[in-house]
């Protein structure tokens, strides 16, 4: 019997839900129990049927079963230099909490693949070249972000201000591009900078027009002891406010954040969708508070992002009924 038909009768009711039934077929144990299939050889089995049964086995598990923790560790360290010039050994040993001998250990192995190196005149250890071949394959690969770049530079020319593209990853905004702004007083591109979800008008716009899923698990993350840290006194702090005012951006189909994530800085965001509609990435565009003031970012300027935004999305193949 094919893997495919062993998949289809176990939906089927070989077992209804919450049941757990066997039946031996060609020497393989099929265990059903409404949601998984796992093969267990008890007899004489070509190997590709235990190949397939480990398949359907490893596909009912979360992928963080199966991460390695010293590869986790070394990602980590890598992650550790993200605003850093430099790190020593006992800093990435305290930040890290692991044993001094085992972050010298990681440095070397990093340091020969070339994703570190060491300072001839500190001894310190900072990030080595393979990391920027790395980042400019993705830049350059990446369908977002090649299509993104042009109407970033149109829109920051149009409403002039530094414009934005970023993405959610772990309830935190990842920017990857910007075009700054030739104002004397502008913000910076912030590329390959975090920055919390909760005060920001690009993470606010991914929360409240992605996925419900999204603010499911976040709310999850809150009520785990999560704190939405206050980064000024204009910041929402209380879950509840901050998912009625995701409620008003998902039905606006923008975000704002005025002095939410730094005092004196205003944005405002609008979502990019694929083809599918799903919300994959944000525009935005940011300033001095006195150059975009509130009645400017609900008028004119939020205009002016969701036509950057919506050309985007149509040039990722969301339909005009999606954008």
């Amino acid at each position: 019997m094919s893997s495919q038909k062993r998949r289809d009768r176990c939906r089927g009711g070989i077992g209804r839900r919450g049941e757990k039934t066997e039946k031996a077929r060609n020497g393989i144990r099929v265990l059903c129990d409404g949601s998984s299939v796992s093969l267990l050889s008890f007899g004489h089995t070509s190997q590709r049927k235990l190949n397939t049964g480990a398949e359907l086995i490893m596909a009912s598990k979360p992928k963080s079963d199966y991460t390695i923790q010293t590869v986790s560790n070394a990602l980590h360290m890598l992650e550790a230099f993200q605003g850093e010039a430099e790190l020593g050994v006992s800093e990435l040993s305290r930040r890290l909490r692991l044993h001094k001998n085992n972050v010298f250990r990681l440095l070397a192995t990093l340091e020969y693949h070339g994703y570190i190196e060491q300072s001839d005149k500190s001894d310190q250890y900072r990030l080595g070249v393979r990391c920027l071949e790395l980042g400019r394959s993705f830049s350059g690969h990446d369908e977002m972000l090649r299509r993104a770049r042009p109407i970033l530079e149109r829109l920051s020319a149009e409403v002039g201000e530094t414009s934005h593209l970023a993405v959610l990853r772990d309830h935190e905004v990842v920017h990857l591009d910007g075009v700054q702004s030739h104002q004397m007083l502008v913000t910076s591109s912030r590329s390959g900078e975090r920055l919390p979800a909760h005060c920001t008008a690009l993470g606010k716009v991914l929360l409240g027009c992605g996925d419900v899923t999204i603010q499911e698990s976040m709310g999850q993350k809150v009520k785990g002891g999560f704190v939405l840290e206050p980064r000024t006194a204009s910041t929402l702090v209380d879950l509840q406010k901050l998912f009625n005012e995701l409620r008003t951006v998902a039905g606006q189909g923008f975000a704002v954040d005025e002095s939410e994530c730094e005092d004196g800085l205003h944005c405002l965001a609008a979502p990019v969708r694929d083809g599918s509609g799903q919300t994959i990435g944000a525009i935005s565009i940011s300033g001095p508070a006195f150059r975009l003031p509130k009645e400017a970012m609900h008028a004119k300027l939020s205009h002016q992002v969701l036509a950057a935004a919506d050309r985007l999305s149509l040039e990722l193949g969301a339909g005009a009924g999606a954008v």
